[in-house]
């Protein structure tokens, strides 16, 4: 590359992480970010969902060279707990093998970290209150806005690289230049975050799980935080009968709690006024075409393919695009190379995750409540027990599995969803499923052999 100075456009996880991995390789580069240095200031309250840390995302902090101390800030989940109304809270482990956890993990803490070891490189400049106005391709420049002295900089462009969120000044700045077209496909339901906090000092439910209360149009659900508090998330549509906007008043979000959450309801003592103060968010899929605009500018993380976080592998997927364009710096190529081959090997892929991440929704906040479901759930993991590494459950290729591609895993998955329809079709009134065609069906059309021994991992 004869161009050795990037500039990235956004201090959250993936331009820190991406800070890190272009600095390790001896790249001069400029982080700029609108918000105040998050070393220095609290962060908000109520504007974030707790974000699940999985294989995807693991790789790339390994890649980095900073799981180790990343580590510590993660609790181990094993499975979902699913809380049906009149019912005990039962566990559906995700996977059968001891590794196959996710993490919940603090999106402030980590990008704490994350800044603090971009700042350990004295080749990494970070500019924090400093907002992007926008990329001028026609004068090349990188226009910024200085928020303490309202200054407009003007900065040679050099590569820039955007890694502003699903609301990017950069892709705005792009598309009003008629050089990148957006589509944003807006989701009919908001969220709000709210908080369980600890009890005595110890947890109020099970640490090692993600809490889901599935009630068929909408969902709550709670990850663990490592000071014993959970931080709890309504899914909710906008309007209709429930919904936000029929939860006008305290009385009314009590009553909505106590009549659909009422074993969550007692372990919220601040409900209402959290309800009434934390900002209420909104969901959407992202689709921007071209990611990149020659050498100049590329789109990354949630700037190119922003999705909603039903599957957890927003930051996932962001964190493998840093570790996927760091790979591509050991191929030969220029910037314009470099970002063409970028788009085009990952976009399938970011848009098999965006189809994924939708239908989990369905799956989380109604299908766990239905039995076909956990009946196929469970056929599921005995196929992989008896053809293990030949079939295996998609949600386990999307979360363990990182060397299966997002593409892979929705194709495969596909095909498997129709093997299961079939085995459970045959098995009749017995519910006897016949293996010996489940091996037929699977070397015919996952073109796999299926004989290899159960490795339990």
């Amino acid at each position: 590359m004869r161009t050795r100075h990037v500039h990235i456009v956004g201090a959250g996880l993936a331009g820190a992480l991406l800070a890190i991995l272009l600095a390790r390789r001896g790249f001069e580069i400029s982080l700029y970010e609108r918000r105040r240095d998050p070393r220095r200031s609290t962060a908000d309250r109520g504007r974030s969902i707790n974000l699940a840390l999985a294989a995807r995302g693991i790789a790339a902090l390994e890649r980095a060279g900073i799981m180790e101390r990343v580590q510590p800030l993660t609790i181990a989940m094993r499975g979902r707990m699913v809380h049906e109304l009149g019912a005990p809270p039962v566990l559906l482990p995700y996977g059968q093998r001891a590794r196959e956890i996710i993490y919940s993990i603090g999106r402030a803490a980590l990008n704490h970290l994350l800044i603090e070891e971009a700042a350990r490189y004295v080749n990494v400049t970070l500019r924090f209150a400093t907002a992007c106005v926008g990329v001028q391709l026609p004068r090349g420049t990188l226009e910024l806005r200085d928020e303490s002295g309202a200054t407009t900089l003007a900065t040679p462009q050099g590569p820039v690289i955007a890694t502003d969120g699903a609301g990017s000044t950069v892709r705005a700045s792009l598309a009003q230049q008629g050089r990148v077209s957006v589509r944003e496909e807006p989701l009919d339901h908001d969220y709000k975050e709210l908080s369980m906090p600890a009890v005595g000092g110890h947890f109020a439910l099970e640490p090692h799980a993600l809490h889901i209360w599935p009630r068929h149009g909408f969902m709550l659900i709670a990850l663990p935080n490592t000071d014993a508090s959970l931080t709890a998330t309504l899914f909710l549509p906008r309007s209709g009968r429930v919904s936000f906007a029929a939860l006008g008043s305290d009385t009314d979000v009590e009553q909505f709690f106590r009549r659909e959450f009422p074993d969550a309801l007692p372990l919220m003592p601040d409900l209402t006024r959290e309800f009434r103060e934390h900002p209420q968010g909104h969901l959407g899929t992202i689709h921007a075409a071209p990611w990149h605009v020659d050498a100049r500018a590329l789109l990354l993380g949630d700037a190119a393919h922003g999705i909603v976080p039903f599957h957890g592998q927003g930051m996932n997927a962001a964190f493998e695009d840093c570790r996927f364009l760091d790979e591509l710096l050991e191929q030969p190529g220029d910037w314009q190379t470099l970002f063409g081959r970028f788009e085009t090997e990952r976009r399938e892929h970011a848009e098999a995750i965006a189809v994924m991440a939708l239908e989990n929704y369905a799956e989380m906040r109604e299908r766990v409540l239905e039995e076909r479901f956990l009946r196929q759930k469970s056929l599921a993991l005995e196929l992989e027990r008896r053809f293990p590494e030949r079939f295996i459950p998609r949600y386990s290729m999307v979360m363990f599995h990182p060397e299966i591609a997002y593409g892979e895993a929705l194709r495969r998955g596909a095909i498997q969803q129709q093997i299961l329809d079939e085995l459970e079709a045959a098995s009749g009134v017995t519910g006897t499923i016949d293996y010996g065609l489940a091996e037929r069906l699977i070397v015919e059309r996952l073109g796999l052999r299926a004989d290899s021994p159960y490795d339990p991992g």
